[in-house]
């Protein structure tokens, strides 16, 4: 652990939830699992995970930063899209092992990268008996092939 966090195994557990130290306490992988909201809103934007680096560089920079698991490296939200995310708020749970932002989305304000404002722009219906996603938005507020041209 870097020397910017405490080691959270460090601390006894009435310190942990209850105290005023930081403390991340990052998975067996090193992440640690981070829901994006929408500082204007409240809407959750997205749900990704930060690594040590990613976590502080956003403290450091104000820019929010994630952990790519498909790519496995350090990611920059909005650097290809320019769809990038000012930190407003940052809070973790009890447990130090989950982290809520509260963002401005910057750039169109499309947090997710098929163009959508979120991520969770589908709901999940029963009919006939099977589950169906159902979109309930107006659609991308960016075509994302035009985007991410690779």
């Amino acid at each position: 652990m870097s020397p910017f966090f405490v080691n959270p195994e460090q601390l006894p557990p009435d310190q942990r939830e209850h105290g005023d130290i930081f403390a991340p306490k990052f998975n067996q992988d090193g992440l640690i699992f981070a829901i994006t909201t929408e500082k204007a809103t409240g809407q959750v934007l997205m749900a990704a995970y930060m690594s040590e680096q990613a976590l502080q560089l956003t403290v450091e920079t104000g820019i929010v930063h994630y952990f790519s698991r498909s790519r496995q490296k350090l990611w920059k939200k909005g650097e290809t899209s320019g769809q990038t995310q000012q930190l407003v708020e940052m809070r973790t749970d009890c447990d130090q092992d989950v982290l809520l932002l509260s963002v401005v989305q910057k750039g169109l304000g499309a947090a997710c990268h098929t163009g959508h404002k979120s991520c969770f722009y589908r709901k999940i219906n029963q009919l006939d008996g099977k589950l169906k996603l159902e979109n309930d938005t107006n659609g991308p507020l960016f075509d994302p092939k035009q985007i991410y041209k690779s």
